[in-house]
This record gives C-alpha cells, structure tokens and sequence, in this order.
C-alpha cells in the first residue's frame, strides 16, 4: 500500500492531471507547474528535487489505471484540508490556462474537482475571473 498524499503532493496532482487532461502536456504547462510550486507560499518547505517524482506517479495512475482519474480526485480529496480545496481550484486553472486556450477535456476536469470538492459557485465564478483578468492582452 502506499502511503497518503501529502497536501501539497495533492496539489501537485491537481496541477499534473489538468495539464494531461486534453492527452499532452505543453511546454506552457510544465513550465507554469514549476513556477507555481517555486513561487507559491502553499509549497514553502516542498523539497523541489521531488517534483518530477510527484508529476510522474500522478501521470502513472493516471495512464495505467482505467479509474485513475477517480483515484486522483479521491486521494487529492483527502489529502487536502477543505481550507486548500479553492487553491487547488485555482492552480487548475492557472494551469490550464498557462498556453492561453483551454480545453474541453481541462473544462471537464475542472467541473470534476469544484464538484467533488463541493466548491461554491460564487468562489469558481471568482476564481475563473481573476485568471481572465490576469491573462487578458491589448
């Protein structure tokens, strides 16, 4: 058995799995993940050598499992303090919005997670408009 996710290794899978969502996972992507994690205070103290271990066990479940996207939103869940689940949603989003389109396929994992997270839709509705007014060009 393996052991629990940490709360910010479930972050981590959030990041991962919108990113996978539409099949690849863009240079934008990856390098906004990096970003997040470096620069956020939700990862202070995450030990950055262990990133790519975290990406990949989450793309593992993901690819190798017909339910892996059930499994991740369950372990995300429960590793997550409910006090983090609208920072996981907005670090989906900010992901999915790294390379300035976002899919169908991110849209539906994205109304998985406020759904299984049980977000409220004033909090979405908010955190999907700071994202569009953080990305907007001339």
């Amino acid at each position: 058995m393996t052991e629990p996710l940490s709360a910010q290794e479930a972050l981590i899978y959030v990041m991962v799995t919108i990113s996978a969502a539409e099949g690849t996972i863009s240079d934008d992507e990856i390098a906004e993940i990096g970003t997040l994690v470096r620069t956020l205070p939700v990862f202070e103290g995450y030990d950055l050598l262990k990133l790519v271990k975290t990406a990949e066990s989450c793309g593992e479940m993901l690819a190798n499992d017909p339910e892996g996207l059930d499994k991740v939103l369950v372990e995300v869940e429960q590793a997550l303090p409910a006090k983090l689940y609208d920072t996981a949603y907005a670090l989906a989003v900010e992901v999915a919005a790294a390379d300035l389109e976002v899919a169908q396929e991110e849209l539906r994992f994205l109304q998985l997670l406020r759904d299984r997270l049980g977000l409220d839709k004033l909090v979405v509705a908010a955190i999907e408009r700071g994202a569009r007014a953080r990305l907007r060009t001339l």
